[in-house]
């Protein structure tokens, strides 16, 4: 049952708001067309089981960008 995924989750996370937020926006971003939409909040719940969705993601090591020249007045 959903509620179980929810107990469980609810161990990385602090609140139940904050869980409800994380779960829709990972919903959103995860669920493909033509599945239901239930199962793709299950899964996203059964993900936060094992996983801490609060922490924040590995970042890319950023792109060298170019020197910006002074131009003169």
């Amino acid at each position: 049952m959903r509620s179980d995924l929810v107990f469980r989750a609810l161990s990385h996370v602090s609140n139940r708001y904050q869980l409800c937020q994380l779960a829709s926006k990972a919903t959103r971003k995860l669920h493909k067309p033509n599945t239901r939409l239930q199962d793709t909040a299950n899964e996203v719940l059964c993900r936060f089981e094992s996983a801490n969705p609060g922490a924040s993601a590995p970042e890319e090591a950023p792109a060298a960008q170019p020197v910006e020249r002074r131009r003169a007045a």
